[in-house]
C-alpha cells in the first residue's frame, strides 16, 4: 500500500511538472510570435513611411543656375556657326534654345574643338554637347547619348564637274585623288580608315575648307551628307556625290553627362515631344531650305 501511494504521489509530481513545462513552453512560444508579429508591422510601418533617398542630377543644377550650358564647335554649318561678331547660329543652337526655354532657364553655347570636345565635356565646362554630334563608341565609353537626333551618313562633295569621276570608294582611294579632312572628328577618322590610298591634307578651318575645293587646290572632302547639302545651296559650284546613298551609316545625337539618368530621361522626352510636334522639322527645314 505505502508502495502504491509514493508512485501516484511520485506520478503526480511528474505530472504536474510536465504540465507546467508545457504551459511555460506554449507562453513562450506565444510571446515569441507576438514579438516578432509587432516587429513585422513596425518594419512595414517604417518602410511605409521612408522618404526616398533624393536623386542628384545635373537638372537640378541647371535650374538652380538659370543657365543651360551646351558645348558646340561653332564651325560646322548648319548644326553650329560662330560669326564673325562671336555670335551662334544653327539648327542644334535653336534647339538648345527650345530645351531652356522648357526648364525655365537661359541657353550659354560654350566654345570648344572637336580634337578637345570630349576633354572639354568630362571636365564639366558644359552640361550638353550639340552641333552635329556623330554617335561613335569611344564617345559613348565615356558620356551618355540622347535618342538620335538625325540619321546622317557620309557623302562625298566635289566640284560639279567631278561628280562622275568620284562616284564609289574605290574611285576615291585613289592616290590621284587629293582629299581634304578637318582635324579631331569622324570625317578625319573616316577619311584615314576609308581612303589609305589618297592624298590626304588635314585642314585646320572647317569653315573655310570648302572654298579649298572650289578654288582647285582639293578634290573631295567626305563628310556628313546634310552638310554638303548645304555647301552645295552656299557655294553651287560644289556638289554632293548620292547624298541620299551615303558611303557610311551614322547618327546624331546630343551627348550628356554619363550616368545621369534624370536629365537623359528629360532630354529625350523633349526630344521626343519636338520631333511629334514639327518643332524639330521647322527648326531643320529653316536652315537646310
Amino acid at each position: 500500500m505505502t508502495v502504491m501511494k509514493t508512485a501516484a504521489r511520485a506520478a503526480f509530481v511528474t505530472g504536474t511538472a510536465l504540465a507546467a513545462s508545457a504551459t511555460t513552453l506554449v507562453a513562450t512560444i506565444l510571446t515569441t510570435a507576438t514579438v516578432a508579429t509587432v516587429a513585422t508591422a513596425a518594419h512595414a510601418q517604417t518602410a511605409t513611411t521612408a522618404v526616398p533617398v533624393a536623386v542628384h542630377s545635373r537638372l537640378d543644377d541647371i535650374v538652380k543656375s538659370g543657365t543651360l550650358r551646351a558645348c558646340a564647335t561653332g564651325d560646322y554649318k548648319p548644326y553650329s556657326y560662330r560669326r564673325p561678331d562671336g555670335q551662334f547660329e544653327g539648327i542644334d543652337v535653336d534647339l538648345v534654345a527650345s530645351l531652356a526655354k522648357s526648364l525655365g532657364v537661359k541657353p550659354v553655347i560654350v566654345p570648344t574643338t572637336w580634337k578637345g570636345l570630349m576633354d572639354d565635356f568630362t571636365a564639366g565646362k558644359c552640361d550638353i554637347v550639340v552641333g552635329g554630334v556623330s554617335v561613335t563608341l569611344d564617345r559613348a565609353a565615356r558620356a551618355y547619348y540622347s535618342q538620335v537626333v538625325m540619321v546622317d551618313g557620309k557623302s562625298p562633295i566635289v566640284r560639279c564637274a567631278d561628280v562622275a569621276k568620284y562616284q564609289t570608294l574605290a574611285d576615291l582611294n585613289k592616290p590621284s585623288t587629293r582629299a581634304i579632312a578637318n582635324p579631331g572628328g569622324t570625317n578625319e577618322r573616316f577619311a584615314r580608315q576609308y581612303l589609305p590610298n589618297a592624298t590626304l591634307t588635314i585642314y585646320p578651318d572647317n569653315v573655310t575648307i570648302f572654298q579649298q575645293i572650289a578654288d582647285g587646290k582639293a578634290d573631295v572632302m567626305v563628310t556628313d551628307s546634310s552638310e554638303t547639302l548645304l555647301q552645295h545651296k552656299l557655294n553651287p559650284s560644289l556638289c554632293p556625290v548620292n547624298p541620299n546613298k551615303p558611303l557610311q551609316f551614322g547618327e546624331k545625337a546630343y551627348l550628356l553627362p554619363r550616368g545621369d539618368d534624370v536629365f537623359k530621361h528629360y532630354v529625350d522626352q523633349w526630344l521626343n515631344l519636338a520631333q511629334k510636334t514639327g518643332e524639330y522639322q521647322s527648326v531643320v527645314d529653316k536652315w537646310l531650305k
